[in-house]
């Protein structure tokens, strides 16, 4: 391992000016008229995979944006690693607020500064060098590796989850190894091993034909603006625990190892406010800040509106009244399941007075890496190692990335989610940077977890 953190050591100065060049692409997924480019970062990403050793290249070609496929094959009894990241980049919209070109990149206070460099290009590009420096160094991996690269994670992946279900026997692995994410904090390496799912709903409600004269019909007919707010406020109790029926059936509890890991992160709950405006946290009781973001399971109304909103006074009993509401699951819960309860809810405690349909329906299941897996471990070391620290973050995300679930689902694998991003790398937004001492430290962190991962035991 030490002649590729040399070999690492020795070629950044390259492996950035390689960087810049990935970055110049402006393979923007979502615009029709880079598609060329779309094609050429592609063939780029292609030309470098087999550059560095790896076998059975292929741009898959799907009713969007390629996919690119490649593999290094495993030593005997060593374990494979299937690495994924995107190539595809936000727009770079609005163009006037950055403060240089969006995809001419730049270096200044040892950030890289262009579109796509934290999300998810500098991140992809951390895995590409690290298995260069392992081949260059010493001719081969300690484990075998696949990777998985699309183009389409910034528009949705329409076309990943059905090539990962084709294709599963050619991507099986024994881990997944994902950097898209972040780190808790500057300095402190993070895996995020948990994130929530979602089950978003529509409900249309309906009372009269038409809007009415709210005098001449007030009290004698039903108001569903009224009945829908209701119901909705009936959804919690006075402690902001849910009261849909079963709803709680399938939640995998807090453990006590879980909550002393999250306390030791030691959260600044005034900053978090500080930070969104808000005069105090609000939510379930009984848990902190951080166990409600991201252990358990939330009921949110999103958007609601019915009758008259325009200026002025119009005295109208609306006719229809609509609310647009999310779930956020963990893990157990099933969007399909929680939907079917939500609509018995809503059905059960409504009047006949109205009618009712659930529209708009989604969902994605919540995902966890159990944090004594192996992989998790030998992730967890090798951050140490490499940024010089005792602590790594173990942390969850409030949020929902469902092509996760899919690889943990479909492929049967513990998914190890190691980023490398910071909350002020501005992504998605102008002037998008990537810090270049967690470039560099990435790098020699991948190097790591392929040695500490090439001991542990193969499926």
């Amino acid at each position: 391992m030490n002649k590729a953190l040399d070999f690492a050591a020795l070629n950044y100065d390259r492996f950035l000016s390689e960087l810049i060049e990935f970055c110049k692409i402006p393979s923007v997924s979502a615009d029709k008229n880079r598609i060329s480019d779309m094609k050429t970062c592609a063939k780029w990403i292609s030309d470098a995979l087999k550059g560095v050793g790896f076998q059975h290249v292929h741009i898959n070609e799907t009713k969007g944006h390629p996919i690119i496929t490649g593999e290094i094959k495993a030593t005997k009894g060593a374990p494979t690693i299937l690495i994924y990241g995107h190539y595809d980049v936000q727009p770079e919209d609005p163009i006037e607020l950055w403060q240089t070109p969006p995809f001419s990149p730049v270096i200044k206070n040892e950030k890289i500064y262009c579109r796509g460099s934290s999300d998810d290009k500098g991140q992809l590009f951390i895995h590409l060098k690290a298995i260069e420096s392992w081949m260059k160094a010493e001719g081969s991996l300690p484990v075998g590796v696949k990777v998985l690269f699309e183009g389409e994670e910034e528009i949705g992946s329409a076309n990943l989850q059905p090539f990962i279900k084709i294709n599963h026997k050619q991507l099986a692995a024994d881990c997944v190894l994902v950097s898209d994410t972040g780190m808790y904090a500057p300095g402190l390496p993070t895996i995020t091993y948990g994130l929530r799912g979602i089950c978003y709903v529509q409900v249309d409600m309906k009372a009269a034909a038409t809007d009415l004269h709210s005098g001449s019909y007030g009290g004698a007919v039903a108001n569903p603006c009224n009945i829908l707010a209701t119901l909705i406020a009936s959804a919690k109790d006075k402690n902001q625990k849910i009261r849909i029926p079963g709803f709680y059936d399938d939640v995998i509890p807090v453990t006590a190892k879980e909550s002393k890991n999250i306390a030791g992160l030691k959260y600044n709950e005034k900053n978090f406010l500080k930070s969104i405006g808000a005069p105090e946290v609000y939510g379930e009781k009984g848990y902190t800040t951080l166990e409600r973001l991201w252990c358990r399971p939330t009921f949110e109304v999103n958007g609601i509106w019915g009758g008259y909103t325009g200026e002025g006074s119009k005295t109208v009993l609306p006719s229809e009244a609509h609310a647009k509401i999310s779930m956020r699951l963990v893990p157990n819960q099933n969007p399909e399941k929680i939907a079917k309860q939500f609509k018995k809810f809503i059905e059960t405690n409504a009047p006949k007075s109205v009618t009712m349909k659930m529209t708009g329906l989604h969902g994605g299941f919540p995902f966890l890496t159990p944090l004594d897996n192996p992989f998790l471990s030998a992730a967890g070391k090798s951050l140490k190692d490499a940024f010089k620290t005792k602590n790594v973050a173990f942390i969850r995300e409030g949020g929902s990335i469902p092509i996760v679930v899919d690889f943990a689902n479909i492929l049967k694998a513990p998914v190890v989610l190691m980023g490398f991003g910071l909350a002020t790398d501005m992504a998605h937004a102008p002037n998008e940077n990537f810090d270049l001492k967690n470039f560099r430290s990435g790098i020699d962190a991948v190097i790591r977890f392929f040695q500490e991962a090439s001991g542990l035991k193969k499926k």
